[in-house]
């Protein structure tokens, strides 16, 4: 039975005094929640989150990391900086560096192989475009981002990891997939795999990662196929995100 995961994403939000609630309020409520909790959180940040909660049943992990492992790269991280930090997690090939940042499936797929070489746990993105989703290619988009990263890595490789379906018009816009939306897509993502490896199918938590809410969160996540959030702005509200949590 695959245990849910509930992720925030802060993006590019907080600041000590910020976070220091956050977390707190975060951690107060705890005591009731059955799904695997993480928040990641900004490079500066790392050391806040690793300081607050340690010892406790929230994870913690980055945003993004470069594919390189050390070198000349001036302003980039690499996965062994954030295990210094204990991370478990650290997102890749999330829309907005995908779209803001060119990030290509092929970088994608390298900082993939990068994390779990750390010994990190990648959320790997996936997802379409409105545009995309009006032309009738979700599917095959999706199952570009994935296959990209199977071609790399292989299929075993995803039971070391976790995929976050995003649909990109979905984001920050305050649309939602509908649940019946969300779970033909998550559905065809575990039925791709499955088509490879079916036990790395059955164990992969899939999470829905497109304006998750409280008052959306029990729908979404009763879906056969749906595993958990990536949450985005909700996760900077502790009772919103703790909800979530719940709901899960």
């Amino acid at each position: 039975m695959r245990r849910k995961l509930v992720a925030g994403n802060w993006k590019m939000h907080g600041s000590l005094a910020e976070n220091k609630a956050l977390l707190a309020g975060v951690l107060a409520g705890m005591g009731d929640v059955k799904a695997g909790v993480a928040v990641c959180v900004p490079f500066p940040y790392l050391s806040q989150a690793q300081a607050g909660l340690t010892g406790s049943a929230v994870a913690w992990g980055a945003q993004n990391m470069s594919q390189h492992a050390k070198g000349a790269y001036t302003g980039e991280v690499s996965a062994s900086m954030l295990k210094d930090f204990g991370c478990t997690y650290v997102i890749v090939g999330h829309s907005e560096r995908r779209a803001l940042y060119g990030e290509s499936d092929a970088v994608v797929a390298e900082k993939f192989a990068a994390a779990q070489a750390a010994g990190l746990t990648p959320i790997l993105c996936v997802g379409e475009t409105l545009e995309e989703r009006e032309s009738g290619v979700t599917e095959q988009v999706v199952g570009r981002q994935l296959d990209v990263v199977i071609a790399k890595c292989g299929v075993a490789a995803l039971a070391r990891a976790v995929v976050a379906y995003e649909p990109v018009w979905a984001i920050g816009t305050g649309k939602t997939a509908t649940p019946e939306q969300a779970q033909t897509v998550h559905a065809f993502i575990r039925g791709r795999v499955r088509a490879l490896d079916a036990a790395v199918a059955s164990g992969l938590v899939i999470q829905y990662g497109g304006s998750m809410k409280a008052s959306n969160a029990v729908e979404l996540l009763s879906q056969p196929d749906i595993d958990g959030g990536l949450i985005g702005g909700a996760s900077l509200n502790a009772e919103e995100f703790l909800a979530i949590c719940r709901a899960g």
